[in-house]
């Protein structure tokens, strides 16, 4: 699977890397700190999954969610944030996100789901779905 990270930390990033190196089967395409850098990077690197901020050095994953669902729906999109509010989520999921999840206390769902989607078959037709919707 094929993940491409949106984040404007570094250190976040390199925990998500880190923790995603750990599943065999997923590996990290490409990365982006900025809105204009992500959409441009995840409409080149076609990845199965994309982990998104919310908030970005410039620009904002918002943007970024709906740019990249009205291009392709068949992304995973996963919003990762320290801005898990339910005004948020719900924003996040009206602008395609699949999972929306706390930075501060799901940080591991965001590989337990790619792991778990990893080694899942893929049935046709199949969408998004899970806990954090």
């Amino acid at each position: 699977m094929k993940v491409f990270l949106v984040e404007d930390s570094e250190v976040v990033r390199q925990r998500l890397t880190g923790s995603l190196r750990e599943i065999g089967s997923v590996d990290v395409v490409g990365e982006a700190q900025c809105e204009r850098d992500a959409i441009e990077g995840i409409r080149a690197v076609r990845p199965d999954a994309a982990i998104v901020d919310l908030q970005l050095k410039t620009g904002n994953g918002m943007n970024v969610l709906s740019a990249v669902r009205s291009q392709d729906a068949s992304i995973l999109l996963i919003v990762l944030t320290n801005f898990a509010y339910p005004q948020y989520r719900s924003k996040c999921m009206a602008s395609g996100a699949d999972f929306f999840f706390d930075k501060s206390s799901e940080f591991v769902k965001v590989a337990e789901l790619l792991q778990e989607r990893a080694c899942a078959p893929r049935a046709p037709g199949h969408t998004s779905g899970g806990l954090s919707r």
